[in-house]
This record gives structure tokens, C-alpha cells and sequence, in this order.
């Protein structure tokens, strides 16, 4: 049961059971006085805390955007890229996200902690103080009340008629300052629920709306996240293959070093003890130096260098070299010695010591220039003895391994990734090398020979050539444009490099690669998409000349180059390059472009497109005509190295949308993962809006805006006021009502109408990224 109602009433009998209700409110007060006091130095607490959590937070991404990953070789892989470019997008999504958290944290001042103490310190501080004077005011009015009652009744009439008025003057008193009282009691009592419930409302109301703007941020970030895992992915899958290659030329090297270090016969280097002598009686000490010798020159250099004094490098001593002798033991106290003559000091020689026998071997031979018998790296200058070729039984191995594989495994899960026997698999290539029991073998239909046997006899096959499919000559050729310039001009570069292979090489490619783009059309239930082939048979069809840790480093983009080929193989192997294509040129640099989630600014939120259009700047009808025509390969969802449309830039302003127009400069944050080039940075996710800010002329600046007909508004006159703006889809659109737009992929929009054109492959590689196209009815955009 609640409180007691305080009856008017009751105050002028003021009986003991009205005192005991009015002791039950004053009660009740106070605990909710000590209530609301608990739950400001909580409120406070939290506001501390989350200031706390926020500084933490804004170090954390700090950190993270001020690191950066160095990498190895001369260039990275667009996936690489993303990856480097991922630290500084999660610091500006932590940065954004602190921003709204901070505005939480002065909400809950304004909102929850002011009303709270403005209504302790008004109302129920009100009530405190009326109920000390009512407290007084009844101590006042009994102790009057019984000094008026012992009155002697002798006292003279005027004295006790006197005495009569000031009693009820004071008692009048008493009943008016109790009925305030009372009406002060029961007035806060009702108010006391809404005047703190309002407060908490308004609390939740800002916690909920951080957490919105919270789940706002992240379904922005979706795409990026799932892009970034893709490049994720790939890049530590060709980090496996790296790894191997890079294990495999350790051991080589670790089996026979000096096959290492003779790799290039005109130089010797390494460290030598040479001999430093003092004047008497201090003798001579022996300080150890890197030297080097290039024989066509003659010229020894010798470099001071010692490990254990923090490898301090000394200062470098050129000589010509004139004569070198070597030192029997018989003339010093130690081995390995031999003697060197300088032109510009005869007669005075420097005494070196080596590691070692061998080691003075090797560098007499060099100094003598002796021709030193050495094994060369070049696998080129190493052909062996029952290698594969490219003849009339290499072709036909090749082609009954792929019609095996088409007929009995082309949906085996991890085709050609899975590893055969290695047995099996060099009784098999025997068997197929050899022209009496090639025709017998029948791979199609036998159970002997296991699909995996057959995929690795034919990679086998193809290692076994003494020079790679696509050639030591051309490969460095083939290399850059893996590196540098748009998607579009690695494609065009590629296509014009297969056409200057030897023939032989460009018909068996093609054979391949065909078989490969079939293999990836599959790749829903094999799982061997553009990209995982690309790794696989990277390091298949193409080698560096010379096995080092550099030529190592590039197998990801030998990657990159075998994904373009099965990608467009239509278009490589069946048209001709453009004879005057010219060289690759890496692209420069320019403002990113905004991603949605942007579009969120400081205390409002404007509404926000699902799929964004990326602008083609001048697009003519001899660009359209030209679009390629063949269907790319399905299931290489996770090749976004090569195949990607070639970037838009724009010298508007990072893409904003307002309630009416849809700046075309925005481009699908999908789009901005894919679409990397090596001069492409990837567009940041929230340093636009700094960009902005630093820009005021820009950010004021009119943009290209294009309109979108509202089907139940005429927009005759606003589309006539754009002239000739194109756009191209990035992704599918499929609407859902009558106030949306449908689309395909690569599709056209000239002046806000659709253009039935489609790009085939302006997604990375047939990537297909479902999304819807909402547009606000009644409205243009």
C-alpha cells in the first residue's frame, strides 16, 4: 500500500496518526533525496569513466594510424596496399566513433546530471526548509499553548483577553504554515516521478542513439571489412607460396654455399684478416675488412668492419691490384695467408689471411683470374638430361592430363592444389614422357592414376622445361605491369606481351590457361577460384632467371599476371593487340573519394544512398563500343589483385549527398578496395571530411550532381539542366519498389536515363557484390 493521503483537514486537529503520515512522507523524500544523490555520483562516475575509455581509445588509434608496414621488393600487390593503407582506416573509424562517444559523454551533463541536481536542489531542498519552519513553528506554537494554560486565573481580565488573541494569532499561524506544508508535501511527492524518470529517459535516449550511430558506422564499414578480408586472404596465400619457394633456395643454398656466392664470376667478395704492422717492438696486429674484386677493373676495396663493436663501418680503401702471391707457412705463423701488391706501392705487399683453405683457393683463383669452375644458378644454362619439351609429346601430355580432369575432376574441391604421390606422380610423367607407352596410358577412364596424380604429373611437366612457358627473356616484361599502372593497362600490357612469345609457348598457354578459365568457372564446388590458381601456377609458368630472395619476392605478382590470363583469355588469345600500345604509366595520385558513412555529420544524420555510382568522366561512344564483350569467369570473388575497372578521378569534392542530389564523385566502398593501383592510394574512410574542412573554397565548390526521375514528379527541367554526365554501375541493383531503379552490373545512366550497355568485368574478376538501390520517394536522387 502507498502513502497515506495528508488531509487539509487534518491540519487543524493535527492528531497523532496525521504526524505519523506526515513522518511517512517526509520519509519517503528523503529516500529519494538519497537516491538521486547515489545516482549523480554514479552519473558522474560514468561520465569520468567514459572519458576515460574515450582517451584510451583515441591512443589506440593513434597508434595505429601512425605505424606503417614496410614491405619487401620494389612494389607491393593491391591487396598489399589495402592491408598497409587498413591501420590508418580502423584509427579514423575509432576517431569517428570517440567523436559520437564524446557527445554521449555531454549529453549525459545536460540531459541526466543538471535536471537531477536542479530538482534536489529546488524541490526538495523547498521541502527541507518548509519543514524546518513547520518543525519550529510547531515547537513555537504548543510551548505558547501551555505558558497560555498555566496563566493564573486571577490574573485581570485585559491581561488574560490579551493573552486569549496572541494564542490564536499564533495558532492561526500554525494552521496556515501547516497547510503549505502539507500541500509542499504531496505537490513534490507527485512530482517526484516524472521530474526524475525524464532525465533517465532522456539518458537512454543519447545512449541509444551512440549505439545506433555505432551500428550505423559498422554496416557502412561492411563492405570495407569484407573487401579487406578477401585481401586478406589472397595475401596470405601468397605468402605460403613465398614461403616454400623462399625455404626451398635456403636448403639450395645451405647444401652448397659457395654456388651462391660464385653466382657472379666477375666479383669476389667477402671478409679477409689483413695485416696491419706497427713500429717496433709492437709488431702486428690483424684487422678484419670486407673486401670485394672485380676482375675487369682490377680494383680491390677493403672495408674495416667489426661485429662486436656495434658494426661500426670504417672508411673504405681503394687499391689496383697488381700481383697476388701465395704465403707458405714456412714464411709466417699463420694459414690461410697470401700476399697482395698495390701499383701505387710496389715492392710493399699486404698480407691477407682467409677463413679458410678453400676460401684462399677461391680467392686466389679470383685474383689470379683464373676461370673458377663454379655451378650457375641460371637453371636456363642447366638443362637436364630427360627434361621435358615442348614438342609433339609435351603437347600431348598437357592435352590428355586436361581432358582426364575435365571428364573425371573438374569439381573436385582444391583441384590442382591438392598434392598427388610423388611416386605415382613420376611414374606417371615417365609414363607419358615416354613415346612407346604414352598412347597406352588412359587417364580418362582408369582408376589407377588418381585426379590428383594427373594435376601434379602436369604441373610437374611443366616445371621440367628448361625454360619457363613464358620465358626468362620476357619475364621481367611481364612483371611490370603487375606493378604499376590501372587494371585496364595491365590487361592491354599482358595481351601485347603473349603475342611476342614464341609460338610454341603461346599455343601451349593458351591450351593451358583455357583449361584453368574452365577450372574457375567451377570454383562453387571446387573451390579453386582466379585467385587460388593464380598462386598455384604462378611459380609454374613463369621463373626468374637467377634463384634469389628478390626473384622470390615477386611471386605475387607472377600471381597477379596468371590471374589477368584466365580472367580475359577470350580477349588475349583471340584478338590481336593494339600494335602502338604504349608503355604502362602508374597512376597519380588523387583526392579519395567519400565513402557513405561519411556523410554523417555532428549532431544530424542525413540520409544515405545503398549503392553508389561511380562517374565516367567523357565517355564517348568509341569508349562504349569498346568495352569488352566476353563473360568473365565466375567464382574468383577473391581476386581483386588484377581484374578491377579502371578508377575515376574528379577534381569535386569528395562525393556528399543531400535531400535532393546524388553527387556522382562517391564511389561503393567495395569499389574502393578493388580498384586499388599501385599509384592509387586506398581512400580513406574518414579523412575526407578533414580535407573538407582544411578547404573551405572546395568544400563550397558545386559539384557534377546527377538527377534520378522521381517516377511520381516530373523532372523535365532539373534533367535538362545536366548535360551529358554518365555514370556507370558498379554493382547489381535489384529494386523492391516502384520508386526504385533496377540495374546490372557495368550498366550506363546518360543524363538520368538508363543506357542498356554493360561492361562485362568492371567488377575485380566477375566479383558479384549483391546490394540493393534505395531512393527516398519524392524526391530527386
Amino acid at each position: 500500500m502507498g502513502l497515506q493521503p495528508l488531509e487539509f483537514s487534518d491540519c487543524y486537529l493535527d492528531s497523532p496518526w496525521f504526524r505519523e503520515r506526515v513522518r511517512a512522507h517526509e520519509a519517503e523524500l528523503e529516500k529519494t533525496n538519497k537516491f538521486i544523490k547515489e545516482l549523480l555520483k554514479d552519473g558522474k562516475n560514468l561520465i569520468a569513466a567514459t572519458k576515460n575509455l574515450s582517451a584510451a581509445q583515441k591512443k589506440f588509434a593513434h597508434s595505429l594510424r601512425d605505424f606503417k608496414f614496410e614491405f619487401i621488393g620494389d612494389a607491393e600487390t593491391d591487396d598489399e596496399r589495402c592491408l598497409d593503407e587498413s591501420l590508418h582506416e580502423f584509427s579514423n573509424f575509432l576517431k569517428i566513433l570517440e567523436e559520437q562517444r564524446e557527445i554521449l559523454a555531454l549529453s549525459v551533463n545536460e540531459t541526466l546530471i543538471k535536471p537531477l541536481e536542479r530538482f534536489r536542489k529546488e524541490q526538495l531542498g523547498a521541502v527541507k526548509e518548509e519543514k524546518k519552519k513547520f518543525d519550529k513553528e510547531t515547537e513555537k506554537n504548543y510551548s505558547l499553548l501551555e505558558k497560555h494554560l498555566n496563566l493564573s486565573a486571577k490574573k485581570k481580565e485585559l491581561q488574560l483577553q490579551e493573552a486569549d488573541n496572541q494564542v490564536e494569532l499564533n495558532r492561526k499561524h500554525f494552521y496556515d504554515l501547516s497547510l503549505e506544508y502539507v500541500c509542499k508535501l504531496q505537490e513534490i511527492q507527485e512530482r517526484k516521478t516524472f521530474e526524475c524518470v525524464e532525465p533517465v529517459l532522456s539518458f537512454f535516449q543519447g545512449l541509444f542513439t551512440f549505439y545506433h550511430q555505432g551500428y550505423e558506422l559498422a554496416k557502412d564499414f561492411d563492405h570495407y571489412k569484407m573487401a579487406l578480408q578477401i585481401n586478406i586472404q589472397n595475401t596470405r596465400n601468397r605468402f605460403e607460396g613465398t614461403r616454400s619457394e623462399v625455404e626451398e633456395l635456403m636448403n639450395k643454398i645451405r647444401r652448397n654455399p659457395q654456388e651462391h656466392k660464385r653466382a657472379n664470376h666477375l666479383t669476389m667478395e667477402g671478409y679477409l684478416y689483413v695485416q696491419e704492422k706497427r713500429p717496433a717492438p709492437f709488431g702486428s696486429s690483424w684487422v678484419k675488412h670486407y673486401c670485394t674484386y672485380r676482375k675487369e677493373t682490377k680494383k680491390f676495396t677493403m672495408i674495416p668492419f667489426e661485429h662486436r663493436s656495434g658494426g661500426k663501418v670504417g672508411d673504405e680503401e681503394l687499391f689496383i691490384l697488381t700481383y697476388c702471391t701465395k704465403r707458405n707457412t714456412d714464411t709466417t705463423d699463420r694459414r690461410f695467408c697470401f700476399d697482395l701488391e698495390a701499383s701505387d706501392r710496389p715492392g710493399v705487399p699486404v698480407t691477407m689471411q682467409a677463413f679458410s683453405e678453400e676460401d684462399r683457393k677461391l680467392w686466389m683463383e679470383a685474383l689470379d683470374e683464373k676461370e673458377a669452375l663454379f655451378i650457375n644458378l641460371n637453371r636456363a644454362n642447366a638443362k637436364r638430361e630427360g627434361s621435358a619439351q615442348l614438342d609433339k609429346i609435351g603437347f600431348t601430355v598437357i592435352k590428355k592430363c586436361i581432358s582426364a580432369v575435365e571428364t573425371r575432376g573438374i569439381n573436385d574441391q582444391g583441384l590442382y592444389r591438392v598434392v598427388g604421390v610423388s611416386s605415382k606422380v613420376q611414374r606417371l610423367l615417365s609414363l607419358l614422357m615416354d613415346a612407346k607407352t604414352c598412347n597406352e596410358v588412359d587417364l580418362e577412364n582408369s582408376v589407377e592414376w588418381e585426379v590428383k596424380t594427373i594435376t601434379s604429373a602436369m604441373k610437374q611437366y611443366l616445371r621440367s622445361l628448361p625454360e619457363p612457358l613464358m620465358t626468362y627473356e620476357l619475364h621481367g616484361e611481364f612483371i611490370a605491369p603487375a606493378k604499376s599502372g590501372s587494371p585496364e593497362s595491365r590487361v592491354n600490357a599482358i595481351h601485347f606481351l603473349v603475342h611476342k612469345l614464341p609460338e610454341k609457348n603461346k599455343e601451349m598457354l593458351e591450351i593451358l590457361v583455357k583449361h584453368l578459365a574452365n577450372v574457375s568457372e567451377h570454383a562453387k564446388t571446387n573451390l579453386m577460384t582466379v585467385a587460388n590458381l593464380g598462386v598455384v601456377f604462378g611459380p609454374t609458368l613463369m621463373r626468374p632467371q637467377e634463384e634469389t630472395v628478390a626473384a622470390i619476392m615477386d611471386l605475387k605478382f607472377q600471381n597477379i599476371v596468371v590471374e589477368i590470363l584466365i580472367a580475359y583469355h577470350e580477349k588475349i588469345f583471340k584478338t590481336l593487340p593494339d600494335a602502338t600500345f604504349p608503355e604502362p604509366i602508374a597512376m597519380s595520385v588523387s583526392p579519395p573519394n567519400a565513402p557513405p558513412r561519411q556523410s554523417r555529420r555532428q549532431g544530424q544524420r542525413i540520409k544515405r544512398p545503398l549503392a553508389v555510382y561511380n562517374l565516367c568522366l567523357e565517355l564517348d561512344d568509341a569508349d562504349i563500343q569498346s568495352l569488352p564483350r566476353e563473360d568473365t569467369p565466375t567464382g574468383s570473388m577473391d581476386s581483386l589483385s588484377s581484374q578491377s575497372p579502371p578508377p575515376v578521378f574528379s577534381s569535386s569534392p569528395p562525393g556528399l549527398l543531400d535531400e535532393n542530389h546524388l553527387i556522382l564523385d562517391s564511389r561503393d566502398p567495395a569499389d574502393w578496395t578493388t580498384t586499388n593501383t599501385p599509384g592509387q592510394s586506398h581512400p580513406p574512410m574518414a579523412s575526407w571530411m578533414n580535407a573538407l574542412s582544411a578547404n573551405p573554397a572546395a568544400a563550397n565548390a558545386t559539384p557534377p550532381v546527377f538527377f534520378f526521375p522521381n517516377p511520381a514528379v516530373g523532372s523535365d527541367s532539373e534533367t535538362e539542366s545536366v548535360a551529358h554526365l554518365k555514370a556507370r554501375a558498379i554493382y547489381p541493383c535489384e529494386a523492391e519498389h516502384s520508386s526504385e531503379l533496377s540495374f546490372e552490373t557495368g550498366e550506363i545512366f546518360e543524363d538520368g536515363h538508363q543506357v542498356v550497355t554493360r561492361e562485362i568485368g568492371s567488377n575485380a574478376a566477375g566479383q558479384q557484390l549483391p546490394s540493393r538501390c534505395n531512393f527516398p520517394e519524392n524526391q530527386d536522387g
